[in-house]
């Protein structure tokens, strides 16, 4: 597939092998380049549509040796029916409320990434986490991108209670959900699906065509969620196509209850660039 890049020509680099996060006993490498402060917006679509997922001002896809198992997922919003437990796990968190803000990074929001860290990432790479790494992680960017803070309705004019945040880069042709983070207690709303099913609600009513949803790992525990929700189109070498009920599996069938929450996903370029092996 031939992508052209509507910018000066951009400086790929490939990372050293470390464990793969993802398989057992396998390692990864990724590519990535640098996103030029000028036209990053534009660059940013276009890597997107192409694999790419991105942390600060890097882009990032793998390419790894001898694997190919991770896969780039995106839900049609048009086409998007939400199924009975979908539109369940929608009518639980009702009584939230949407507020998008700014980039700008808020002591509030990283409290809130601390708890949800801490209990459900606590051996993952993030867990040490700084104020200051949060702070890059929203506001170190130059493409359209904005946090999406989720709110109980307040008794009174101040805001409600925080209890889920995802940053959110906006394309030409979709959201792309680049973390999401939640209340780590209120395990019965299923807050990581719901984030997902909400921005596909959103994605409808600015009539985008996309959510992507970052990479879908066949034979991950951590990565199955994705498959349960349909339509998904994985990116194949030929261009986007339509996940097949034999890639899906019979282990989650659309009809299956949204039991393990969604919402997990990779954030991890921050230890690449000290792990430069050569420029491709």
């Amino acid at each position: 597939m031939t992508q052209h890049f509507p910018t000066r020509q951009l400086r790929f680099f490939l990372t050293a092998p470390t464990p793969c996060p993802y398989l057992p006993g396998r390692e990864e490498r990724k590519v990535f380049a640098h996103l030029p402060l000028s036209d990053g917006p534009t660059v940013n679509d276009s890597l997107t549509q192409v694999g790419f997922r991105r942390s600060q001002n890097i882009a990032y896809r793998p390419a790894c040796e001898t694997c190919r198992a991770c896969q780039s997922a995106r839900a049609p919003a048009g086409d998007y029916v939400f199924s009975r437990s979908e539109r369940r796990v929608l009518a639980r968190n009702g009584d939230l409320e949407r507020h998008l803000v700014e980039s700008e990074a808020t002591l509030e929001q990283f409290e809130l990434l601390r708890r949800y860290l801490l209990t459900r990432h606590a051996a993952g790479g993030m867990a040490e986490m700084t104020w200051p790494d949060y702070v890059a992680m929203v506001e170190d960017t130059a493409v359209r991108t904005h946090l999406i803070e989720y709110r109980r309705k307040s008794q009174d004019r101040g805001p409600g209670d925080l209890i889920a945040c995802v940053l959110v880069d906006v394309l030409a042709d979709g959201l792309s959900l680049v973390y999401s983070f939640y209340d780590p207690d209120l395990i019965k709303r299923s807050l990581g699906s719901f984030i997902i099913l909400d921005h596909l609600v959103q994605a409808q009513q600015s009539a985008l065509p996309y959510v992507y949803l970052g990479y879908w790992v066949p034979g991950s525990e951590k990565m199955a969620y994705k498959a349960r929700f349909s339509p998904l189109e994985i990116l194949k070498p030929g261009g986007w196509a339509l996940m097949s009920a034999r890639e899906r599996g019979a282990r989650s069938p659309r009809s299956m209850t949204l039991l393990r929450d969604a919402g997990d996903d990779e954030l991890n370029m921050s230890d690449a660039q000290p792990a430069i092996l050569q420029e491709i």
